[in-house]
């Protein structure tokens, strides 16, 4: 007897499931093999995928995946609705019908996920391929790049002007984007692609669940929570335009956010990075030294610190149940996509910094 396949019946979505689940599985197969992946994916498709997304997408002013996160999230309301309907009717058959169409959306989505942009989680380390790979540093080292980074934060912050703290958002993202820009001239290993980044259309609710900006993986945008301390904001747009570039795990992509400042004038964005900077590395001293911790403290200029002291009481005041859950939640995302230290791989960007200020011997 020959067997017709007709996608819409449930042995047929069935086949699609399985198919789909194989190409899940030789992905993941791939995924255990970093230089494989940094050949063929991160220097291979992504820029393919990157220089045809990034341009068409830059079109629109506002960001697009946040509209499309929108849209799933009101079908999935419209279709549990019309599940609880359908099992209160007793109609079984539509029922697994459509659990079947959501397992396949969900795999569908994976795979879209890693091919856009997903697999440059599993690349070989930015400190394997910027040769920075020393896994430690001395206490002393520490403290001499957190005196040398308190430096240059007070007298960034002490530089700027009245119209450096005014600067409405769009002028800070074009300053960011230059700064790529130039970056991805300068260093090879910081290429990125029309680099752009958007206000994001969920800003309220990021305010809630801590998020101070995000990169879209569907999308290939970097947005930006605009309502935080303006001083926040420089720092972050690199931080996420860093993802554009293919550097995944949060560490990497707050280093190279970084680079890019330290490559621009801008007194602004300079002194974004030096205090997310200063702030990285005291949080980590504290762990280390907490007597070195209280002498550097003491150095940190008034500015600075009420900068910090502002930047924690904004959070603050969102802070609640939702902050807490979403924190669980990334972290088990982050966890699930080669960062086991989970959020607090955000922290390992100090090692970063004191391999790369060990390179020029300080």
């Amino acid at each position: 007897m020959h067997y017709r396949f007709n996608k819409n019946t449930l042995q047929g979505r069935i086949i699609i499931i399985l198919a789909l689940a194989l190409a899940i599985y030789l992905l993941m197969l791939f995924a255990d093999h970093p230089q494989a992946v940094e050949r063929y994916y991160s220097k291979g498709l992504y820029p393919a995928v990157s220089w045809v997304m990034h341009p068409v997408l830059n079109i629109f002013p506002f960001s697009v995946g946040d509209v499309l996160y929108i849209l799933v999230i009101g079908y999935l309301l419209f279709s549990f609705g019309r599940f609880i309907f359908r099992l209160v009717k007793g109609q079984f058959k539509r029922i697994a019908l459509a659990l079947t169409t959501l397992v396949i959306g969900l795999q569908v989505a994976i795979l879209a996920f890693y091919i856009f942009w997903g697999m440059n989680y599993f690349r070989p380390s930015a400190g394997e391929r910027l040769n920075l790979r020393d896994t430690t540093y001395t206490t002393a080292h520490l403290v001499n790049v957190t005196c040398m980074l308190i430096d240059s934060a007070n007298a960034t912050r002490a530089s700027l002007t009245a119209a450096d703290s005014t600067q409405d958002t769009d002028a800070i993202y074009k300053t960011a984007i230059n700064a790529v820009k130039k970056t991805s001239t300068n260093l090879p290993d910081f290429r990125a692609y029309s680099p752009r980044i958007k206000s994001s259309l969920l800003t309220p609710l990021l305010n809630y669940v801590g998020t101070s900006g995000y990169f879209n993986p569907f999308t290939g945008e970097a947005q930006l929570n605009y309502q935080m301390p303006y001083f926040s904001r420089p720092m972050v747009a690199c931080h996420e335009m860093s993802h554009q570039m293919g550097y995944g795990p949060e560490d990497e992509a707050s280093f190279a956010g970084y680079m890019v400042a330290l490559q621009s004038k801008d007194r602004l964005l300079r002194y974004s990075a030096f205090n997310n900077a200063v702030n990285e590395c005291m949080r980590t001293l504290r762990g280390r030294d907490t007597i070195a911790f209280k002498q550097l403290r003491k150095t940190i200029s008034p500015q600075v610190r009420h900068d910090f002291y502002r930047e924690r009481l904004y959070w603050f005041s969102f802070h609640g149940e939702a902050t807490m859950i979403s924190g669980y939640m990334y972290d088990d995302y982050l966890k699930m996509n080669n960062q086991p230290e989970g959020l607090r791989s955000y922290n390992q960007m100090v090692l970063l910094l004191m391999n790369w200020y060990k390179e020029r011997q300080l």
